[in-house]
Protein backbone atom coordinates (compact mmCIF):
# COMPACT_ATOMS: atom_id res chain seq x y z
CA UNK A 1 0.00 0.00 0.00
CA UNK A 2 1.59 3.63 -1.01
CA UNK A 3 1.66 6.37 1.40
CA UNK A 4 -1.16 9.07 0.77
CA UNK A 5 -0.18 12.45 -0.01
CA UNK A 6 -0.91 14.14 2.98
CA UNK A 7 1.77 11.71 5.15
CA UNK A 8 4.33 12.89 2.58
CA UNK A 9 4.89 16.42 3.96
CA UNK A 10 8.74 16.99 3.86
CA UNK A 11 10.71 17.93 1.03
CA UNK A 12 14.33 16.10 1.37
CA UNK A 13 17.27 16.19 -1.22
CA UNK A 14 18.80 12.97 -1.70
CA UNK A 15 22.55 12.82 -2.21
CA UNK A 16 24.33 10.19 -4.29
CA UNK A 17 28.11 9.76 -4.37
CA UNK A 18 30.23 11.66 -7.37
CA UNK A 19 31.98 9.42 -9.27
CA UNK A 20 35.26 7.95 -7.33
CA UNK A 21 38.29 10.41 -8.16
CA UNK A 22 42.04 9.84 -8.51
CA UNK A 23 43.92 11.57 -5.62
CA UNK A 24 47.53 11.16 -4.22
CA UNK A 25 47.26 7.92 -2.69
CA UNK A 26 44.58 6.21 -4.96
CA UNK A 27 40.72 6.35 -5.47
CA UNK A 28 39.13 8.78 -3.37
CA UNK A 29 42.23 9.82 -1.13
CA UNK A 30 41.18 13.32 -1.45
CA UNK A 31 37.56 12.72 0.15
CA UNK A 32 34.02 11.35 -0.91
CA UNK A 33 32.10 13.79 -2.12
CA UNK A 34 27.92 13.94 -2.57
CA UNK A 35 25.61 15.61 -5.22
CA UNK A 36 21.93 16.23 -5.18
CA UNK A 37 20.18 14.14 -7.26
CA UNK A 38 16.53 14.68 -6.59
CA UNK A 39 14.30 16.52 -4.39
CA UNK A 40 11.13 14.37 -3.27
CA UNK A 41 8.25 14.22 -0.68
CA UNK A 42 8.85 12.27 2.38
CA UNK A 43 7.58 11.48 5.91
CA UNK A 44 10.11 12.28 8.85
CA UNK A 45 10.17 11.89 12.23
CA UNK A 46 11.62 10.55 15.33
CA UNK A 47 12.21 7.19 16.20
CA UNK A 48 8.80 5.75 18.24
CA UNK A 49 8.23 3.09 20.25
CA UNK A 50 10.41 -0.35 21.00
CA UNK A 51 12.71 0.16 18.74
CA UNK A 52 13.82 3.67 19.88
CA UNK A 53 13.92 2.56 23.61
CA UNK A 54 16.26 -0.54 22.74
CA UNK A 55 18.36 2.32 20.45
CA UNK A 56 19.17 3.76 24.09
CA UNK A 57 18.20 7.55 25.28
CA UNK A 58 20.86 9.38 23.78
CA UNK A 59 20.97 7.88 19.83
CA UNK A 60 17.19 7.60 19.79
CA UNK A 61 17.00 11.64 19.28
CA UNK A 62 19.59 11.88 16.42
CA UNK A 63 17.68 9.04 14.59
CA UNK A 64 14.73 9.74 12.24
CA UNK A 65 12.80 7.60 10.84
CA UNK A 66 12.00 8.37 6.86
CA UNK A 67 9.27 6.76 4.80
CA UNK A 68 8.54 8.23 1.24
CA UNK A 69 7.36 6.52 -2.40
CA UNK A 70 9.73 4.09 -3.88
CA UNK A 71 11.98 5.35 -6.74
CA UNK A 72 15.21 3.83 -8.32
CA UNK A 73 17.34 7.10 -7.27
CA UNK A 74 17.76 6.55 -3.56
CA UNK A 75 20.25 3.66 -2.51
CA UNK A 76 21.24 2.40 0.94
CA UNK A 77 24.62 4.54 0.06
CA UNK A 78 22.94 7.45 -0.27
CA UNK A 79 22.49 10.43 2.37
CA UNK A 80 19.66 12.73 2.83
CA UNK A 81 19.25 16.35 3.57
CA UNK A 82 16.09 17.85 5.34
CA UNK A 83 16.00 21.24 6.89
CA UNK A 84 19.68 22.21 6.07
CA UNK A 85 21.10 19.00 7.98
CA UNK A 86 22.69 16.05 6.08
CA UNK A 87 21.45 12.59 7.23
CA UNK A 88 23.56 9.01 6.83
CA UNK A 89 21.00 5.56 6.03
CA UNK A 90 21.49 3.19 8.26
CA UNK A 91 22.05 0.47 5.75
CA UNK A 92 20.76 -2.29 7.52
CA UNK A 93 17.22 -1.12 7.77
CA UNK A 94 16.48 0.05 4.26
CA UNK A 95 13.73 -1.49 3.02
CA UNK A 96 12.70 -0.80 -0.78
CA UNK A 97 9.39 -1.76 -1.55
CA UNK A 98 8.53 -2.02 -5.54
CA UNK A 99 5.65 -3.61 -5.54
CA UNK A 100 3.94 -1.34 -2.26
CA UNK A 101 5.29 1.49 -3.76
CA UNK A 102 7.52 2.53 -0.34
CA UNK A 103 10.76 3.14 0.76
CA UNK A 104 11.30 3.40 4.93
CA UNK A 105 14.87 3.46 6.43
CA UNK A 106 16.17 5.33 9.40
CA UNK A 107 18.79 7.94 9.31
CA UNK A 108 21.35 9.69 11.44
CA UNK A 109 23.27 13.20 11.68
CA UNK A 110 26.52 13.72 10.21
CA UNK A 111 28.10 15.64 12.51
CA UNK A 112 31.15 17.53 11.16
CA UNK A 113 31.50 16.08 7.94
CA UNK A 114 33.96 18.50 6.31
Amino acid sequence: MAYTSGLLKDRVTILNRKEAQQGKFGLDSAGIEFEPAATVWASVDWQKGKSGMVAGSLDAYGVKIVRMRWNSIITERSRIQWHGKTYQILPETFNPDHQGNTIQFFCQQIINDK
